[in-house]
């Protein structure tokens, strides 16, 4: 992966919403959900929604399918895990690592 494009898809995941609608998507897995079930979960308006969305897409972090009059959309889990393995490709290349945390309780 490119660091341009890692830094877009960092970019994008900035985004509270986006970050929010996308972790949505991962939690769906492989079948996705409608737009209208995202726009129902979010509780956002239909283009605020439309504008994130596109902003996931073009950075390839999410597809979309259409299916007769359904649009779903689905988290991009190559694209995902490209972005994961470039951010932890090179860990402790230069030291010795730390040791793995536990899990976090948020």
């Amino acid at each position: 992966m490119k660091l341009e494009k890692a830094a877009d898809q960092l970019e994008a995941l900035g985004n509270p919403t986006r970050l929010q609608l996308y972790r949505t998507l991962v939690r769906a897995g492989e079948e996705g959900l409608p737009v209208g079930r995202l726009q129902e979960k979010l509780d956002i308006a239909a283009s605020t929604l439309s504008h994130h969305l596109k902003r996931l897409v073009d950075t390839g972090l999410v597809t979309q399918e259409r299916q007769a009059t359904t649009l779903i959309c689905r988290a991009h889990y190559p694209g995902m895990q490209a972005l994961i393995g470039y951010l932890a490709d090179e860990c402790c290349a230069d030291g010795t690592c730390p040791p793995v945390a536990k899990k976090a309780v948020a």
